[in-house]
Order: C-alpha cells, then sequence, then structure tokens
C-alpha cells in the first residue's frame, strides 16, 4: 500500500520505517527541510536503537522516502497518518496547532483516491470530528483555489478535490511506543487499536496491518486487533498512561514511607508484583518518571475532565507525587553531604529513560538546576543525551565520560540506569572521587558491591 507520514519525530519516524519494513512504500513528510535534507543524507535527527540501520535498508531498499512538500507526499497515498507533536499549553490543554496545520494541508493536496486520515498523534478526546472537518476544509479552500484560476467551472471542480471527489475517513489508531524500544513495540505490539466510524476505513486498516498480524501468527502468537468508536480509541490511549504513571507515582510513594520505616522498596515491589493483578511492571522506585507522554498526556487528560465538569483528583495527585520525587534527591545529598555549597556533584545519565536522548521533562534537568542555585558545582554525562544537553543550555558541566565528572567529586547520582554505568570500575572510581558518595535515583546499582568496594550508599526507599 502507498502510505504517508506527517512528521517525523519518534512516533513518524518509527511508524514510517516500519510500515516499509512490512512491505508498504512510505513516504515521510516533514515541514523541515533541513530535518528532511539530513534523513536523505542518511543521518538520523533523534537516536533510537536500531532505527538508523531501519531506516537505511528501508530507503535502499525503496521503500522508504522523505519529501518536505504536501504535493510530493499525498496525492495517491492510501493511508495517511499525522504523527506530529502535540505538546502541553500552560492551561493543560494540547497544543493542537500542529494537526490542525497537517489535517488542512492534507485536505488540500488529496486527489480522488479514497484515503484513510489516521490520527497517529495524542489527541484530545472527540478529535476525530474535528480532524475530518479541517481536512474538508483543506479541500474546499483547492476547490476555491482552482475556480479562482482554472477554467471550465465545473469540469475543474470535480478535479481539484471537493467532498465527492476526495472520499475519506478519519481513524484513530494510538501508539504505544517506548523510547529506547520503539522498533519492537512497532514490530511486536501489544494491541492495534482502531476507532473507526465506517466498516470501509476498518477493512483497509486490517490490510495495512495484515503483513504485521501475520507475521505474529505464524510465530504461534496473535496480536488483539481492536476495533472500535474513535472516542474509545482515544481515551484507551490516555487512560493507558495516565495508569502506568500512577503506578510509578505509587511505588515512589511506597518508597518514601520505606525510607522512613526501615524497609526495602525493592522486596516490597517484588512481593506485590507477583500478584497477578498487579504486576511487575512499572513498579521501580526512584526519582520519577519524565518524557514527552506522561506529563502532557495526564495534564491533558485531566483538563478534559474539567472541560465536563469533572476534577481527576487521583491523576492531580499522580502529577504532584512525581513532582516532589525529583527533590527526594537532593533531600539524600543534602542529609550525607550537609552543605551543597561548595561541593562537586556528578551527574551520571541527563535523559528522562536509558537508550533515547529525550531531555523533554527529564528529571536531570530540574535536579541540576536545584543543585546550581544551592552552590554546588554540578558535572554531568550522558552516553546518548551531551548534544541535545547542549542545544539545551543544562546547567552543569558536561564531560565527555563518566569518570572525568566524577573526578574530585564528592558525590555521584545516579540520574539514568544506563547499563554502562552497572559496568563501572568501582575501584577505579574510589580513586578519583573526593569522597566515595554514590546516590542511586534508580535503585538500579548493586548496592553490596558498592559497600564492598569501600563506598557509602543511598538509594530510593532502600
Amino acid at each position: 500500500m502507498r502510505v504517508a507520514i506527517i512528521g517525523t519525530g519518534y512516533v513518524g519516524l518509527v511508524t514510517g520505517a516500519c510500515l516499509a519494513h512490512l512491505g508498504h512504500r512510505v513516504v515521510c513528510l516533514d515541514v523541515d527541510s533541513a530535518k528532511i535534507d539530513l534523513l536523505r543524507a542518511g543521518q538520523m535527527p533523534i537516536y533510537e536503537p536500531g532505527l538508523d540501520e531501519l531506516v537505511a535498508a528501508e530507503a535502499t531498499a525503496g521503500r522508504l522516502s522523505f519529501a518536505d512538500r504536501y504535493d510530493q507526499a499525498i496525492p495517491g497515498v492510501e493511508v495517511v497518518f499525522i504523527c506530529v507533536g502535540t505538546p502541553a499549553l500552560p492551561s493543560g490543554r494540547a497544543d493542537m496547532s500542529y494537526v490542525e496545520n497537517a489535517a488542512r494541508s492534507i485536505g488540500e493536496h488529496l486527489d480522488d483516491r479514497y484515503c484513510v486520515v489516521v490520527n497517529k498523534s495524542t489527541v484530545p478526546i472527540g478529535s476525530g470530528d474535528w480532524v475530518g472537518m479541517l481536512v474538508r476544509q483543506g479541500a474546499a479552500r483547492r476547490v476555491t483555489a482552482a475556480a479562482a484560476v482554472g477554467s471550465g467551472g465545473e469540469s475543474m471542480l470535480r478535479e481539484s478535490g471537493s467532498r465527492d471527489a476526495a472520499p475519506f475517513d478519519v481513524v484513530s489508531n494510538p501508539e504505544f511506543l517506548r523510547e529506547g524500544t520503539a522498533i519492537p513495540n512497532a514490530l511486536d505490539p501489544d494491541r492495534v487499536v482502531i476507532g473507526a466510524e465506517s466498516v470501509q476505513a476498518v477493512d483497509l486498516m486490517r490490510r495495512l496491518y495484515a503483513p504485521l498480524l501475520t507475521r505474529a501468527a505464524g510465530r504461534g502468537h496473535e496480536i488483539p486487533f481492536i476495533v472500535t468508536d474513535r472516542t474509545s480509541a482515544e481515551l484507551i490511549k490516555y487512560a493507558a498512561n495516565a495508569f502506568l504513571a500512577t503506578k510509578i507515582s505509587f511505588i515512589n510513594e511506597i518508597g518514601n514511607i520505606c525510607d522512613r520505616v526501615g524497609a526495602d522498596v525493592r522486596e516490597v515491589a517484588r512481593g506485590i508484583g507477583l500478584d497477578r493483578r498487579i504486576g511487575s511492571a512499572f513498579l521501580n522506585a526512584g526519582i520519577g518518571w519524565g518524557g514527552s507522554c506522561f506529563p502532557k498526556d495526564l495534564a491533558s487528560l485531566v483538563h478534559t475532565g474539567r472541560e465536563y465538569g469533572y476534577e481527576a483528583r487521583l491523576l492531580d495527585c499522580v502529577r504532584d507525587v512525581n513532582e516532589a520525587q525529583r527533590g527526594v534527591l537532593i533531600r539524600k545529598l543534602q542529609e550525607r553531604l550537609k552543605l551543597i555549597k561548595g561541593k562537586t556533584i556528578a551527574l551520571w545519565g541527563l535523559s528522562f529513560k536509558p537508550d533515547t536522548d529525550d531531555l523533554r521533562d527529564a528529571p536531570a534537568l530540574e535536579i541540576a538546576a536545584r543543585l546550581t542555585e544551592l552552590g554546588a558545582e554540578v558535572r554531568a554525562y550522558d552516553p546518548q543525551a551531551l548534544e541535545a544537553a547542549r542545544k539545551l543550555g543544562v546547567r552543569a558541566q558536561l564531560c565527555p565520560c563518566p569518570y572525568i565528572a566524577a573526578q574530585d567529586a564528592d558525590a555521584v547520582a545516579l540520574i539514568t540506569e544506563w547499563p554502562e554505568f552497572a559496568r563501572t570500575d568501582w575501584n577505579r572510581l574510589r580513586a578519583i572521587m573526593r569522597r566515595p558518595l554514590i546516590v542511586d535515583g534508580r535503585n538500579s546499582l548493586d548496592r553490596a558491591a558498592l559497600l564492598w568496594h569501600g563506598f557509602e550508599y543511598s538509594g530510593i526507599g532502600r
């Protein structure tokens, strides 16, 4: 099938590359010409494990291409995915300006082939009808423009994208990608959710995903293909992220209680996680969640509730707990060092999670700023996010390796659980630090090994 992807961020680029891998002909469009030039040259604008190899392979095979103009990407396609950003505004409402521009531009360039316009971006509940209206407005604008410059009146209108000449449906197909494992998430998803109001649209989406479902069936694995209405599909995405964020904030609350009563939150999490009703995923206590999805999706869901006269108090508390959790690491440093002023603190990890260079709402940014305000010299190292940190102006001295960051440091604070930190030469590290203090913000290091090597160790809820 011929597919267009609008937006080349995490969702758009991964979706496009994986659909091409399944055999479709995909063009990824972005209005940022510089980004498209990078992609055409084989350079990735983001870091995601395996993405550069997959993009290169599919581009070489001729199944994946890139464009910076709608007239290069839209005419003749059967499916158009909207994969642009929907960042949160100060009110909590999602900024839909990128979606609006994409929907209108799609309408302006549709031809007479039936097409499904897919909301892949996380959009506020009820956006399907709105996107459909915008696509029709874009088509009408094209009709008007064609009538103004053309001749032949009625025949020109038929050829220029009226509703009859450009039939389409809008579908909600939410993404459930996790940065760092986005490609396996896309090629072996827990489920495919389709929110649609027409049988024709559902049939086309089944054809689109048929190679994915067939491959899974060949491995003896069935991927649930959930068909529902658009509003329910939109809410499924928000509800999933809200629940996961709630699990993390919950275990962080338990971790804070563990700190006070002398329990080990890892043992508590193991014990409750074995209950099949609870499960062990997302029960790792630490300094809280970050990234682009949880914060904005929670804010949008809370905002939607208020629009309809409902206060989502639990979700408000989930956000409050997460914001407060970043201060736990600061307090642990203060408990051990007493005065932060004049001390040197090394931050290991900047990205909000391993295997990504994404700094959006990363806890490290706030922690670095607060330590600097307390008078500390902050040094930081991250395996992938240093360039992004430079562009963002992170308030820390950026170092090319963890040992340089830790030279003469009074403490090392582990912020992101990159696997390389677990492979540290602890004897070397202890020898170069002024004080051998490790504050493990992710409970990912071997506490017994660190104590054996002569370190002071402080975890979260341990």
